[in-house]
This record gives structure tokens, sequence and C-alpha cells, in this order.
């Protein structure tokens, strides 16, 4: 149990509660039993095998989803702590985040997103909220993991407000299902927990995506020259350690600009907080901005990182070919499943629709985006080779 928390954090005492009652446990707070449930669920365990950037079988050391999740989850933990926010919640929050994501990483959602246009689309963020509240079937009482109010409004709205003011994007079905049953709120900002969890990610990713890059090759450290805050770590670095080897150089710098980045989301958050007299969880959400912020000089920093990545290793052409390749075999999953319901294992086949029915579109996105990279690559085999049988 966390002590001392700030006057605007999620106070487990005070939750919303749960969707189906029960009765709560004596030792663990409603947000550590949320993150428990998360930890023990098939989700997460298949994000062992789900691709971050790099597909799983191109290199034991590259991260993947459920390592990527951990890393983001000990970075929430930390920067929860020092705001004075729940550390379990957003911990929960960091750990759940991804849960959505099919195999091969954002290559396989704009594959569900293209087959899935006039089915209701997808939406790996909604995803993730079917995941926790229907797919997820291991309790004798309800579908889902039953988690509080505060932790699926984290889930759907870690991003920001889902409708009102300049969003304006359907609000994802399976999020539609899940309000008309429990209000989360969808007008307003999530809590603090869930933006110390949104921004942990893009410390998260951003940073090891650079470390994941130089050990693929797709650039070295010297060419982040034009990157405002990596050169000035690297400069300070390489005052600090001359002649170090490369390998301890550019971990000195990535860890050091982790740091950096934590320390000045910190520093502008504590500034809002202050400025904007935010005295309680309901204030955060009508704050009317993020409260939980980077100052708009590493907010220009990070999109100067953002570019360099985009341009060099989410669009280099090694990156590209995978890309295609994972699409390709996502979406041709998809479309025989979907013509062809009869072919689904038992126990999805048992609940399909007709064939190339709305239902049973809903139903195959559902079986393609929970498999992890290895088995997808294993199904596609099994389904189009003939030489390859179960």
């Amino acid at each position: 149990m966390q002590y001392n928390l700030a006057s605007f954090a999620c106070d487990p005492a005070q939750s919303r509660g749960r969707l189906y009652k029960e009765e709560e446990c004596h030792s663990r707070s409603v947000f550590q039993r949320d993150r428990d449930r998360i930890i023990h669920s098939a989700a997460f365990r298949r994000l062992e095998y789900k691709t971050q950037v790099f597909v799983n079988h191109e290199g034991d050391h590259y991260r993947t989803r459920l390592t990527h999740s951990l890393e983001v989850a000990q970075l929430a933990r930390s920067i929860a702590r020092a705001l004075g926010v729940n550390e379990d919640l957003a911990e929960a929050l960091a750990l759940a985040h991804d849960l959505g994501h099919p195999p091969f990483g954002h290559a396989g959602e704009y594959a569900l997103c293209e087959v899935m246009e006039e089915f209701g689309g997808f939406d790996h963020n909604a995803q993730a909220i079917r995941i926790l509240t229907h797919l997820e079937q291991r309790y004798a009482d309800f579908d889902g993991l039953n988690l509080t109010w505060e932790t699926l409004e984290g889930v759907a709205k870690h991003n920001g407000p889902l409708i009102g003011g300049e969003n304006d994007k359907p609000v994802p079905e399976a999020i539609q299902e899940y309000v008309a049953k429990h209000d989360l709120e969808l007008a307003t900002y999530a809590s603090a927990e869930a933006q110390v969890a949104a921004l942990a990610d893009d410390i998260a990713y951003n940073n090891h995506d650079i470390e994941d890059g130089i050990r693929a090759g797709l650039f070295t450290i010297d060419d982040f020259a034009e990157v405002p805050v990596i050169c000035e770590v690297m400069d300070t670095v390489d005052s600090a350690y001359p002649g170090l080897d490369e390998r301890r150089r550019i971990h000195e710098v990535i860890r050091r600009v982790i740091n950096r980045m934590v320390t000045d989301l910190i520093e502008e958050t504590v500034r809002r907080v202050e400025q904007g007299q935010v005295k309680t969880a309901d204030d955060v959400r009508h704050f009317g901005k993020p409260l939980v912020a980077f100052s708009d000089e590493l907010v220009e920093s990070n999109r100067i990182l953002k570019a360099f990545l985009m341009k060099n290793m989410y669009r280099h052409y090694k990156v590209n070919r995978m890309t295609s390749k994972a699409k390709r075999m996502v979406k041709e999953l998809f479309l025989f499943f979907h013509a062809e319901p009869e072919c689904l294992p038992d126990e999805w086949r048992s609940a399909a629709g007709q064939a190339g029915s709305r239902e049973t579109a809903r139903l195959v996105a559902d079986f393609v985006a929970g498999m992890t990279d290895r088995f997808a690559m294993q199904e596609y085999q099994r389904v189009f080779e003939m030489n390859v049988v179960d």
C-alpha cells in the first residue's frame, strides 16, 4: 500500500467500483488486485511473442511487447511515486496498455483496420477493453477481469477524451458497448495515473527503440547529433568518459536521456498542479488539458526524435519488408477465416456466425488479434501450405 498520496491521486478506498460487485481482498487494494489480474491473464502472457518493432525471431535481445510493457510499468511506478499519485493504478495501466495489439505490432493493426473497415473497424485500445471486459474468460461469475472503473477508464482514455473538443473520431464499438453498461465518462480526461502511464510509454519506446535500432545496425548513436536532448547528453557523457567503449557509451547516453525526460515530466506536472490549483482527482479529469506533461522544450525535442525514428527506423527498408510480409499474413488469415469460419478451431467455430457476416468478422478479428507472431506464422502455414498438417 502506498502512503502519503497527493490529494489529486486516485484513492483505492474511494474507487467507483467494479461492474460486478465482489468481496474485496483484505491484503490488497482494489488497484493491486487489478494489476495482479492483468499479470495473470492469458493476453498478458502472449505479449512475450508479440512484436514491438522487430519480430521475435529476428533476435533474442530486441524488445517484445512484454518486455516493453514491463519497462513502461517500471517508469510509471517511479514517476507516480515522485508525484504522489497511486503507484499500483499507474502500474496496472502500464501493464495493460498494449494488451490489444495484434501480432506483428502496428503492421498487424494496419491490416486489421483495413479488413475490418466495413465491420465496425479495429483499434488496439478498444481491443484491450474488449479483452479486459469480455474475451478473458476465467472467472465463474463474469466474463473479462471485472477491473475497477478507474483502471478501465485509464485504458480507454489514457491518450485523452474520446468525445467532445477536437476529437472527431467515432468511439470504437467495443468501448461503446462497455460504456452502455458502465459509464467511463468519455468526454473527460483520465486520471493522473493514466496520464503517467501514457507518457511512461512514450519515454520507454522512444529510448528503447533507439537502442534496438542501433543493435539492428539501422543507425549509430552519433547519427542523433541533430536531436537536441540526445546530443546534449552525448556531449556530457563524452566529456566525462573519453574513450568509453561503444556499448557502455550507448547505455550511458540512453539512461541519462530517460532520466532527463522523467525529471522534466515531474517538474512540468508539479508546475501545472500548482498553477492550476489541482486538488482532487476530478480536478485532473476536468483540467481541460493533460495535467501530466513534458515542458514545451522537451515536447519539441521529442518531436524531432520521433521524426528521426520514423525516417530511419520505422520506414527503413528492412523494417518495411517485414511490415509488408506481416500485413499480408494477417490480412490473408482474416479473409480466410471470415470466408470459411468452419475452419476455425472448435472453441471459435462454435461461436461464429454465417460466413462473411459482421458477427463473424468481429469474432475472427478477436481470434487473429489474439495471436502471437509465432502462432500467426504457424497458422498461416497450416491453412495455406499443402505439406503442413495439424
